[in-house]
């Protein structure tokens, strides 16, 4: 039985058939190039182009921080469920971070499962 972990597809780890699924799949995390700590930013993510489809679309989309120094990790920030038809898979949200560390973003799409995405958070 595979662990969790191995069932979460990545653009760099994506093998067989979920190649061709990588570019429309994988969230895309947008951040400012500049990042203080304790200084408000915003954070962009969306997927696609995805087709919105009651038989096909993103119906989910979770962002967690990986905090260097936190003993126990990761902590999660959004959790959106999108209905299909009417919301697109894109969310933003303003973060305000003490510590450097590393962005998650994954999406879960009803036919071709859960991707992930990393964006480095430095100071």
């Amino acid at each position: 039985m595979p662990r969790f972990s191995e069932l979460i597809y990545a653009s760099e780890t994506a093998k067989g058939q979920a190649i061709t699924k990588a570019e429309t799949h994988t969230p895309k995390i947008e951040v400012p190039e500049q990042i203080k700590p304790g200084e408000p930013f915003t954070v962009r993510v969306g997927v696609g182009p995805h087709p919105n489809t009651v038989q096909h679309s993103i119906r989910r989309i979770e962002l967690y921080y990986y905090e260097e120094g936190r003993p126990f990790n990761p902590v999660r920030l959004v959790t959106i469920d999108l209905e299909p038809g009417y919301a697109e898979p894109k969310l933003e949200i303003t973060l305000k971070l003490e510590k450097p560390g590393t962005l998650y973003a994954i999406a879960y799409c009803n036919l071709h499962g859960l991707w992930e995405a990393r964006k480095e958070i430095k100071f």
